[in-house]
This record gives structure tokens, sequence and C-alpha cells, in this order.
């Protein structure tokens, strides 16, 4: 399920955020991969013992608590402290799956189940720079306005295209879904969609609640803890 989902920062915290980021400093991206994601990989990230990571990171992680949308959409039960990278003067990263498997401060595990690009340039400061998402469908382009994030399955096939303009500044992440199975999570998010419109247009009360209890049932027998 690849979803855009707007205005997870509004223009304030976009602003404050780049103010911050332009006056960071900031360190080769191939630091955080492997072997195999450094021969592909050309661009600027924020170190991750940086203080305004943390800061920044945090931020975001209350800002998407507050969006039912993202909550529906991925259903976290863990989810890594966002990070930032710098795309410029040709910088890319080359076709990639992400690791499965990450490792979280306290020492324990985040399994990635969904992947997370959170825009904080505008499209019209840089050239370039795509997300580019290949599934079964062919390949998908994203460029989004700043604020706004695309989710998408972290088992996709994606890269990021050379920025030959400007500079592309973006927050990424991932989660560990209490539901491992994205299609699964896309009917559950279908579901949870047409409960809301039900809701709000005064359908059947009764049937509104045998729906709502059919959606927590099933969350219930594909959740995993």
């Amino acid at each position: 399920m690849l979803l855009h989902i707007p205005n997870i920062l509004d223009r304030a915290q976009v602003a404050r955020f780049r103010q911050a980021l332009d006056q960071a400093g900031w360190t080769d991206g191939r630091e955080t991969v492997g072997p195999q994601g450094a021969k592909v990989k050309r661009n600027l990230q924020l170190p991750d013992a940086s203080p305004l990571r943390e800061e920044l990171g945090r931020e975001i992680l209350q800002a998407l608590a507050r969006h039912p949308l993202y909550h529906a959409a991925t259903l976290p039960l863990r989810t890594l402290l966002p990070r930032f990278n710098r795309y410029e003067g040709g910088g890319q990263y080359g076709f990639h799956v992400d690791g499965a498997v990450m490792a979280l401060p306290d020492g324990s595990q985040l399994r990635s189940d969904v992947s997370c690009t959170l825009f904080l340039a505008e499209p019209e400061e840089y050239d370039g720079g795509e997300l580019i998402v290949s599934d079964t469908y062919g390949e998908h382009e994203v460029k989004l306005p700043a604020g706004d994030i695309i989710v998408y399955p972290s088992s996709s096939l994606h890269r990021v295209a050379p920025v030959t303009r400007g500079a592309r500044i973006a927050a990424f992440f991932w989660v560990q879904s209490l539901i491992r199975d994205d299609t699964r999570r896309r009917l559950l998010l279908e579901m949870d969609t047409a409960i809301q419109t039900l809701t709000h247009s005064n359908a059947d009360a009764q049937a509104v609640l045998q729906l709502t209890g059919v959606y927590h049932n099933l969350l219930r027998q594909w959740a995993e803890s």
C-alpha cells in the first residue's frame, strides 16, 4: 500500500525544522547502511547521535500520534526514531530494499514493515529527487509538498533519483506494525475508512456497530505483539 498523507507538519513547523537543519552538521549517509547499500547510496545524513535528530525526531513522532489516518494506515507497534537526510549535487540512492530488522536504542529490535518518508523541502526547491517505488503495478514517482508523508511497504524495491538542482531534505523512518501483512493492513484501513464515512453520514447505527465489531475482531485475530 502506497499512501500519501498530507499535513503531518504545518508550515511553521517545517520552517523551524529547515532553519535548524540548514545549520546542522551533516555526515556521509553510507555510515548507516551495509556493504550493499553503500554501493548505491550517495547522500548526507544527520548523525544518529545528534541531539538535533533526537529533538526533531521526537516532534515528528508526537505529530504522527495526533494523526488518525497515519495511525489507521500503519497500526504502529514500534517506530524507529526518525533520521534526516539531504540530497544535493547529484546525490542519489539506487534501487534497494530496506533492512528487515533494525536495532533500537534499548537493545530490542524492530521488524521493518512500513517505510516512511516525510518531505521537508518543497518540490520547486529542487530538481530530481523523486522517491521511486517499484511494485507489481510498475514504478511510482513520489515528490510531495513539505510536511507531507508517504508510507509504503518496506519490502518494496525503491530508489531516490539524482538531485540536479537545489537540495532534497527529508525525514525517514520505519514502523513495525501490529499487522505484519500489507494486504491485511490495507483491508483494515479500507474498513476503518468505511466505518468513518458511514458514521458521519448517519447510517444505521446497528449496522455501523456490527461493522466496527468485525474490524476489531479481525484486528484481534491478526495482530502480533
